[in-house]
């Protein structure tokens, strides 16, 4: 199993943060097996294209909340790094509190 479940939409609140002020939380690792995805499915092309970061923030954002880590953004890097047989992912993660 590559992540610990795949959920349907995120169970937490809005947390508000745009994208400079995610980029103000320091990346971490995190292992792929410890993840609650948000989504349910992938796009494809997302997950082949080499450049699918080159607009958008090098690291995946996580949120922490209740004592669970939810893949908000970053589903096709989980999935690049498992398949490079990898068992954790950098990420930005922004813990909200209960």
């Amino acid at each position: 199993m590559i992540f610990k479940r795949v959920g349907e939409g995120r169970p937490y609140p809005d947390h508000g943060l745009t994208s400079r002020a995610w980029a103000t939380v320091p990346p971490r690792q995190v292992r792929l097996d410890e993840l609650v995805t948000t989504k349910d499915t992938l796009q494809l092309a997302a997950l082949l294209d080499e450049d699918s970061t080159f607009y958008g923030d090098l690291f995946a954002h996580v949120v922490e909340w209740h004592g669970e880590l939810y893949l908000e953004d970053g589903l096709h890097r989980a999935l690049r790094a498992a398949l490079q047989q990898r068992n954790v992912l950098h990420a930005r993660v922004h813990t909200m509190a209960s």
